[in-house]
């Protein structure tokens, strides 16, 4: 049994135990899907990454990302956290700021600021764009869902990777206050996942809730995925919050996290999500 590098991160996270946990699988290349969605179960967090060589010239390192129920294309959390542990453990060193991130969506720019020795990624999301194939049920279009007063842009599927319902509601306090049901949301066409999100009022500019049940997760500590697709419904209509381009999504208050993710669209209307990244666990795995 070959013994392998391993970390586990916090990723999107102000401090230690702040943002949402990932774990992370060097040197890969010789283990199969089967043994890799078994160790991603067996993490029991909400996505595991293992690196694997590079196929393509232009990248720097690849991945390959695993939820406890299957692979994603591409995730928010997982693609930061994997630039910073490519840097951590040597595997890629960054040209002007500048990365390469391998992956089942492809390869995607990857973004390097530095402030001494905190290493803050930020990852370019795929383009996003809104599934108009498949119907809102009636329940997600009503004035209020689940007791909260919606907002005004109306409930959409929209797709950068993975596929998530987003749904804006009147305030941050309709978006702390909710109590979901989660059957509902698994019963959802198309995805089975439901984000809810408001401008902030108090100490960010974005407040963000994320339900994936139907993945086996039933509320997302902080989703870099679903946080593109939001700044991407948002810039089209207009409605970007903050400063210019630029501003801070809240996520995972309610479930004992303070997650802060950064938010950016860049001139091309691409979306760059980044955060802080913490190394909470080093050691090995055998698997």
């Amino acid at each position: 049994m070959q013994t392998r590098r391993y970390i586990q991160l916090d990723v999107f996270a102000p401090r230690p135990g702040a943002g949402n946990p990932l774990a992370v699988v060097y040197d890969a290349g010789d283990i199969d899907d089967a043994a890799m969605q078994a160790f991603a179960a067996w993490t029991n967090l909400s996505e595991t990454v293992f690196f694997l060589p590079p196929t393509a010239a232009q990248a720097d390192y690849r991945i390959r990302i695993f939820t406890p129920r299957m692979e994603l294309p591409f995730a928010g959390h997982p693609s930061v956290g994997a630039a910073w542990a490519a840097l951590d453990a040597g595997l890629a060193r960054e040209r002007d700021g500048r990365l390469v991130q391998e992956c089942a969506a492809g390869l995607l720019p990857v973004r390097i600021d530095r402030d001494g020795d905190d290493v803050q990624p930020s990852v370019r999301s795929p383009q996003a764009r809104v599934r108009e194939d498949v119907a809102a049920p009636a329940w997600l279009v009503a004035d209020t869902v689940w007791g909260a007063a919606r907002g005004a842009l109306a409930p959409a599927l929209w797709n950068n990777g993975p596929d998530w319902w987003l749904l804006e509601l009147a305030d941050e306090a309709a978006v702390r206050g909710l109590r979901p049901d989660l059957t509902a949301i698994a019963g959802l066409p198309g995805s089975g996942k439901l984000a809810v999100f408001a401008r902030g009022e108090s100490d960010s500019d974005l407040v963000v809730r994320a339900f994936a049940p139907a993945v086996g997760i039933a509320e997302d500590p902080a989703t870099g995925s679903v946080n593109a697709s939001i700044a991407a419904l948002l810039h089209r209509h207009g409605r970007l919050p903050g400063r210019g381009r630029r501003y801070i999504a809240n996520q995972g208050r309610e479930i004992g996290r303070d997650a802060r993710l950064a938010l950016e669209v860049d001139d091309e209307d691409g979306v760059w999500v980044g955060g802080r990244v913490h190394a909470v666990i080093r050691g090995t795995v055998d698997w």
